[in-house]
This record gives C-alpha cells, sequence and structure tokens, in this order.
C-alpha cells in the first residue's frame, strides 16, 4: 500500500498517511476506504496543436452544455440558487462552475467512475471532453464568442407537469397526500397521511411518478415516501412462485427526493396494486424561511393494460447499511455496514444511496454463494441535498442468485473537516432529523425464476465474450 492515500469527500481531498488514516478509522477499513472513496482522475489526453490552441467560447461551445445538463435546474423558480440562462448570468459564476465540475460536484451525479457497474440509464454526468471545454473556456477568460454561435433558448417541460406524461400520457391514477402547512421557520416535520386510491381491481404498474407542489412544496420537501397498504392473503405476491411474508410484503411503493423523479420498470416487471389498497404518506418537510400553506405531493401511477400481466413483481428494498444502529463519536468518520439476503434468483434495478448530513461515501457489494464477491456500485462523494437514483442500464443490470448477500457500506464524517457537518463536537445517532443519521440504500429488486435468469447470464455471458472478441 502507497504510504499516501488521497481521500476525496465532498470535493476536498485531504492527503493522509497509513498510520494517521488506521488511527482515524480503524485497520480495517483502511483497504475498503482505498477501493471506495478514492476518485481516480483520468489522465490527460493527447492533443493536437490545433486543439491545443483552440480557444472555446460560451456562445459555441459553452451554451450547448448548460441547455443539456445544467439550465433545467439553473432556472427561475427552479431548484438552483442562481439562473444560467444567459451569459450575463452565468458570467459571475464561471470559476464557480469550473471548481464544481473538476470536483465532479455538478452536476449532480457522485457515482465512483473507478469501480462497480458504469452505465445507467440516467446518466446526467458531463463527459470529459465536456469537463475540459469548461475548464478551458474558464481559464481563458471566459470569453462570449460570436453570438452568432449562440444555439435556440432551450425548451424544458412545464414544471408542474407530469414527466412520464410525454411517453405514457396523463397518469392513470393520482393520489395526494392531505394539504400541509410548513412554518417559515421552526425544526423538521413529518406530515403521515392515508389516502384511499379506489381501486376497485387488481391493477399491475408500469411506471410510478411523484411530485411535490410548485413552486413552494420543491423548496420544502426533503423527500416523501408512499408507502402500499394492501391486503395481502391469497397472494403469490411476486408473481414467479415466491410467498409473499413479513419480510418483504408489497413493499415501498416508491420514495421521492430531490434528484429522484419517477421509476420505469422493465417491460416483464411491474408492481401489483389490489383492490382496496392505500398509499400511506410519510413526508419530511423542512423550513425554508417561508411559509408554504397546504402543500400537497401527488403520486401519479401508470398501468399496464388490463390484459397485460408481468411476469415478474418489482419490490422496493430499505437496504440497511448498519445492523444496530449507527454511532459516530464527535470529530471522528464512522462506518457501519448491513446485509440483506436475496430470497431467489433475481435482478437489481438501480442503486439510491440515503443518508443525512454527515454521509460521505456508501458502496454496494453482492457476496455469492460460492464466496464471490462483486462491487455493484459505489458513490464516493454523496451529498445530502442530492437523492440520486443511479438507474442500471438493463445490459448490465446485476444478475444475482438465490442466497447472495448484498452489503451496503455507508461512511459518515463527522469531523470539523466535512463542510456540511453541523456540529463536528456532538455524539450522532440513527434518527429522522437531518440533523440525525441514516444509512440505507433504496434498491428495487425483480425476483425471477430459475430457468428464465440462467437464460439471461447465459446471455449476457455470450455478449460479453462477443465484445471481447472484437476488440
Amino acid at each position: 500500500m502507497s504510504p499516501v492515500m488521497q481521500i476525496r469527500f465532498a470535493g476536498e481531498e485531504q492527503a493522509m498517511t497509513t498510520r494517521s488514516l488506521r488511527r482515524r478509522v480503524g485497520v480495517g477499513t483502511v483497504a475498503l476506504l482505498t477501493a471506495l472513496a478514492v476518485l481516480a482522475t483520468p489522465g490527460p489526453a493527447v492533443a493536437t496543436e490545433a486543439e491545443a490552441d483552440y480557444q472555446p467560447t460560451f456562445a459555441k461551445d459553452v451554451m450547448p452544455i448548460l441547455q443539456l445538463k445544467c439550465q433545467e435546474c439553473h432556472q427561475p423558480n427552479s431548484i438552483a440558487p442562481m439562473s444560467l440562462l444567459t451569459y450575463p448570468e452565468v458570467r459571475p459564476w464561471a470559476r464557480a462552475i469550473k471548481d464544481r465540475v473538476v470536483s465532479l460536484e455538478m452536476p449532480p451525479w457522485h457515482i465512483d467512475r473507478t469501480v462497480g457497474i458504469q452505465k445507467f440509464k440516467n446518466d446526467r454526468s458531463l463527459s470529459q471532453e465536456q469537463i475540459d471545454t469548461i475548464v478551458q473556456w474558464v481559464d481563458g477568460g471566459a470569453p462570449l464568442g460570436d453570438t452568432a454561435d449562440m444555439p435556440p433558448p432551450a425548451e424544458f417541460p412545464d414544471p408542474t407537469a407530469w414527466r412520464l406524461s410525454d411517453r405514457f400520457g396523463e397518469p392513470d391514477l393520482i393520489v395526494a397526500s392531505d394539504p400541509y402547512t410548513v412554518a417559515a421557520d421552526g425544526q423538521d416535520k413529518w406530515w403521515r397521511s392515508t389516502a384511499e386510491t379506489g381501486l376497485t381491481d387488481a391493477r399491475w404498474v408500469r411506471a410510478i411518478e411523484m411530485k411535490p407542489s410548485f413552486p413552494g412544496g420543491r423548496k420544502v420537501v426533503h423527500h416523501a415516501i408512499a408507502r402500499l397498504q394492501q391486503d395481502e392473503d391469497g397472494v403469490t405476491g411476486l408473481a414467479n412462485g415466491f410467498d409473499v411474508d413479513d419480510d418483504i410484503g408489497p413493499g415501498t411503493f416508491m420514495e421521492w427526493a430531490v434528484g429522484k423523479e419517477g421509476e420505469i420498470f422493465p417491460e416483464n416487471a411491474g408492481k401489483l396494486m389490489l383492490p382496496g389498497a392505500e398509499i400511506n404518506w410519510d413526508i419530511h418537510y423542512h423550513a425554508v424561511g417561508e411559509e408554504v400553506a397546504d402543500d400537497v405531493v401527488e403520486l401519479g401511477v401508470y398501468f399496464y393494460d388490463t390484459e397485460y400481466v408481468p411476469k415478474y413483481r418489482t419490490i422496493l428494498h430499505s437496504m440497511r447499511a448498519h445492523q444496530g444502529g449507527i454511532d459516530i463519536a464527535p470529530g471522528e468518520i464512522g462506518m457501519s455496514q448491513g446485509f440483506t439476503r436475496l430470497k431467489g434468483p433475481a435482478r437489481l434495478e438501480n442503486f439510491q444511496p440515503h443518508m443525512h448530513m454527515r454521509g460521505k461515501a456508501m458502496s454496494m457489494e453482492a457476496i455469492l454463494p460460492d464466496g464471490t464477491r462483486r462491487m455493484l456500485s459505489s458513490v464516493g462523494n454523496f451529498r445530502w441535498n442530492w437523492h440520486i437514483n443511479y438507474i442500471y442500464d438493463e445490459e448490465v443490470a446485476p444478475l444475482l442468485p438465490g442466497g447472495t448477500m448484498i452489503v451496503v457500506t455507508a461512511w459518515h464524517d463527522n469531523s470539523t473537516a466535512n463542510r456540511e457537518n453541523p456540529d463536528p463536537r456532538q455524539w450522532v445517532g440513527n434518527g429522522s432529523r437531518t440533523v440525525d443519521e441514516m444509512a440505507h440504500a433504496w434498491v428495487d429488486v425483480t425476483y425471477l425464476d430459475q430457468d428464465e435468469f440462467d437464460q439471461m447470464v447465459e446471455a449476457r455471458e455470450a455478449a460479453q465474450k462477443a465484445t471481447d472478441n472484437n476488440d
């Protein structure tokens, strides 16, 4: 092991000797931190002389990147603190933008690029070429360039509309929480209410979307959970031979947080809603200095056609990264782990870490029944105000045999080095407030029957072999 390691937390780098690292986090975690928290920087590409001399401009080179990756959030009445729609708006922030994209803080996409799966359906990150373009533009004085090169203004979705309506039309079912008024000041609040769905027949769900009200609700809703409450008696619940039991149940229907809008299930899978189903709301509000009156959160549900029954049922698991609680001493870095056993062969659809202000890194690893270990995903630069849902591309979504143990590991930084830490003098345990801590990953699990699982694995291996041969 190198005597000096670079550990990145929240975009900051700290050089630590192996000895000092052991003192802070313990011998047993040094190897894990090396693998999970070290973010490698891609080496510089060899540029031609013409490329080296080229000076990017805002109009021709930077504005298209902002339109594609940034402006949906950085516009009036959206969630970002400033608008980036025009050159006069962007220019004062040029160096800050450079810093954020180089540290991979913005756009919010904090997956570790050096380990695990790297293909996602919703990848919002910048390419290295886009990062280099922004850096060269800022270092060259952030010139406007020829306004004739400026692309036309981007058109963005109506912030009050359902995002999936372009693909599926309006939701087939909309369920709203009871109104709640969030005071301008005060401690965090949890609003729990129950809403009837009105369903009289069993229906299979192909997609789900959740949205707080606009614009007030977007500011005060930290996260919202919709739990499905229904009578599962007599249901072969996973649609493939596994019985629903108290350990699985219907599962959390959906969890929303900033950075997550909806879920679309694979064509052969979905969620099952039964007659008389209810939605139990659990909404975490926080004050922002202005009152938001009668806020509601809405859940939009898109059904499959009544005659279509998907083969598999997808269950949203809250995979804990702690067995027995969280215990972090003042000024320390804490590590915790949790374990979830897959009841049968399964496909994991996503990875969504959930922690609070001291959360800094989380990984998800699979230990197969034969002892093989596979690192699936790692976030080494977690930001508590962005709960990104990393949705695996179908061709790489993990296929895991029954009995696989999913290990979720979390790191919390309770030291003064953590800029987000509200008080490094305090002992920290697990709890619901943002000043407390959590450590779990939201993971959609689609259980498969053994024959189809074997066929999927065989097809995946054949495709990989063909790719390797072509290379």
